[in-house]
Formats: structure tokens, sequence, C-alpha cells
């Protein structure tokens, strides 16, 4: 395991110029890699092997999933705002295949998954709608022409169809024409759908859309992860009682607790504590339960990185390590630390940083490796290739900015500083 320094004296590391140019340069080579092979011809977007080339043609031509398309627009209007020539043909294209494809100009609402002749799977779920939102507000931040009419759809269509407000959350899923398809309710979406609020609230300025981000959090983190010491649960019923026994998809809906998560929230709780005004003082120090419980359960104090799921009782269920929980460690760290202070948040934050470039980055063939086995070698399953640039870019960038707002926001205020 790579060892740390513990030497309080020294100065943070996000503090040192060096460091900063070190994180922008890591994002700089992240959009380099994804830029190359993304734009698919026939519409959206490719996803990508381990060398930045589509991951198979065939599949990639005919199936686009909405999480990739919006995650994409997502990041290069970051890359826009970032001032990156190049950017902007990238977000056009993905605004298109979002607006002419995923969109259902029948019944309303955005398909999980579409080809250029229609949809593929033509579900309407709650996390591929949080992520429209997310695009949608980015792309708005970054003044694209066609952001406020996709604006104005999504949240019409999570007003309408997705938000339950005797529960203060958003239902799961439904058909094409809008039947429900199970009693299942799941924080995912939510915790999903309470950072694209968040962006929304910054892109327009309406208070509805903090108001709902600030319900979500109370419903899944002031009540249910509270009463469960702080290990955060995935699943619920339809009236959002814990359901400990489900068990659904490996890559969306495990058994279990996800750790990763708890440090998503952590970062998150912040942000939303910061843009509503700092008046909402139980979520500073949820923060720092979620992001304590999820350090002691899920890092793997041998080896490093975290468990992607844990048992109830806080043991590991699933070994691997997935890039994405060191990201929002990263992130989640780097807010406590501008906020909290203190020596421990700081260690955190090198810790997972070292383990991250020692054992994620690729420095080969660019761009980071999803997942590793227990011994910490690259592995395949639920995750191929290169599936994302969303979470390794904010975990780059989320440092570099400022606690009160998003990436997107902050970028748009006031810039980065690296010296």
């Amino acid at each position: 395991m790579t060892m740390f320094i513990k030497d309080t004296a020294q100065p943070a590391w996000i503090s040192l110029p060096s460091h900063r140019h070190w994180l922008f340069g890591e994002a700089q080579a992240l959009f380099s890699f994804f830029e190359k092979g993304c734009i698919n011809p026939r519409g959206g977007f490719h996803e990508q092997d381990d060398q930045g080339d589509p991951l198979d043609a065939a599949e990639a031509a005919a199936v686009r999933q909405i999480h990739v398309t919006t995650r994409m627009v997502h990041s290069f209007a970051i890359a826009h705002l970032m001032g990156r020539p190049g950017a902007d043909a990238i977000i056009d294209h993905g605004m298109e295949f979002l607006w002419r494809r995923h969109r259902d100009s029948v019944h309303g609402g955005y398909f999980w998954g579409v080809s250029e002749d229609g949809p593929v799977d033509d579900r309407k779920q709650a996390y591929g709608h949080a992520f429209v939102l997310l695009a949608a507000s980015s792309a708005k931040v970054a003044g694209h022409p066609d952001a406020g009419r996709l604006l104005d759809d999504i949240a019409t269509v999570l007003h309408e169809r997705f938000w339950e407000d005797q529960f203060g959350a958003s239902a799961e899923e439904f058909t094409r024409d809008w039947q429900p398809f199970d009693r299942y309710r799941g924080q995912n979406s939510n915790m999903h759908l309470t950072e694209a609020l968040m962006a929304a609230f910054e892109a327009s300025g309406d208070g509805t859309f903090l108001g709902m981000a600030e319900r979500i959090a109370h419903r899944i983190i002031g009540t249910a992860a509270a009463d469960n010491g702080w290990r955060l649960p995935e699943h619920f019923t339809e009236r959002w009682e814990v359901d400990r026994d489900y068990a659904g998809s490996p890559m969306f809906r495990p058994f279990g607790t996800t750790p990763g998560h708890s440090l998503e929230w952590s970062r998150l709780l912040l942000q939303l504590w910061e843009i509503g005004g700092r008046r909402q003082d139980w979520m500073v120090g949820a923060a720092r339960h979620l992001f304590a419980q999820a350090t002691k359960d899920g890092w793997d104090a041998e080896r490093g990185g975290f468990y992607y799921t844990l048992n109830w009782d806080g043991s590991a269920r699933i070994r691997d390590r997935y890039w994405w929980p060191c990201c929002e460690g990263i992130g989640a760290a780097a807010f406590l630390s501008a906020i909290d202070g203190g020596a421990v948040y700081e260690d955190w934050y090198r810790r997972i940083w070292n383990f991250t470039a020692a054992h994620f980055i690729d420095r080969r063939h660019g761009g980071w490796f999803p997942q590793l086995d227990d011994r910490l070698r690259a592995n395949s399953d639920p995750f191929f290739g290169k599936p994302d640039i969303y979470h390794a870019l904010q975990a780059c960038l989320i440092p570099l900015l400022p606690t009160s707002g998003s990436v997107t926001g902050g970028l748009a205020r006031q810039g980065l500083t690296l010296g």
C-alpha cells in the first residue's frame, strides 16, 4: 500500500500552485483522451475502449444510453467554460441527440437507450432524467442556445411525472406511456437529482429547484442515513421504508450499502448548505458523519481503495475497487478540508489521490481504469473500456474551485486560479 506523510506542518496540497497545476493537467488529459473518439457520426457518443477508440463499433452504433449522452454534454460544457477549443462541437452534438432522439416527442420524457432509428430501451428512469437536468443546466451556464428549451422541458417532466411531494423525493421509473413499474424507490437517482437540482438553481435562479434538493437531502440523509448509523440505505419501498433485502442491477442497484455514495453525499450536502445560505447546519454534521463512516468501513487498510459494496454490518461484500468512489472521496475531503480544516481531511485527500494516481490513472493509454480486483489488477464487468469522464473530471476540478457551488457555477463566476 502507498504510504503518505502525516506532517501537519506541511502546507495543504491544494494550496500549492504545483498541485493545482497537476490537477489542471489531469483534467486536460481527460479531455484529450475522450474527445478524440467520442463522437458517433450516426448520432450521440461512442463508449470508448482502453485506447479511446469505440468500444464496439456495431454495438455503439446501435444503442446510446442517456447517462452517457448527458454526462458528455455536462463535461464538455465544463471544457467550454475552461476555454478549451473544440468543446462547443461536442456540446452541440450531444444537445441535438438529446432533443431529437432521447426525447419522447409523443408521451414526453426521455428514453434510457436509443439508436438513430428510435428507442431501444424506452423506460423513463429518474436516474436518466436527473442527468438530463444536469446537462441542460450546465449547457445553459455555458451559454448554449438550446439549453433553455431543454431545461424548461425536463423541469416540467420532473415536476409532473416524477416528483412525489408527499414524500419530498422522486419516484423511480415508468413505462413509455408513464405507467409505474413497481414499488421501488432509490437513493441513487435521488442523489443525482439533488446534484442536478442545485445546478438548475444556479443556472436559473429558480428557488423551487433548491427547495426540492433540500427535501431530498432531508429524506435520505437527515432521516434514513441518520437512523442507520450513517451507513446509507440505498433501496426503499414506495412509501420510503428501507428495503434491506433488495438486490437489483449490480451497477446501479447492488445489495447492501455503497460507501462511495456516502462520500458523494458528504460533498453534496456541504454544497447544498453553502448555496442554501448556510441555513441548515445539520447538513455539516451529517457530511462529517457520512465521511467518517464510509472511510472507516469502506477503505481497505491493507491494500487501499474503497470496496464497491458493503454488507449491512459494514463488512466488505463486493471487494472490487471502482474509480468513482475514489473520485467522490477526493471531492468530499476537499470540501471538508476547506470548511472544517484539520489534518484528518488533508490526510484523506492525499491518501485517496496517492492510490488513484498509482492504480487508476492509465499513464500508457490515457483515461482512468474504471475497475480493479481485490489484488488491484485492472478488471472488467460491469465496466468495460474507459466508460466515463464525468467522475474523474470532477475529482480534478472540485478541489480547484470554491465550495459555494457546482463546477460549472464556479467556473462561470470566477474561473480557475492555478498560481
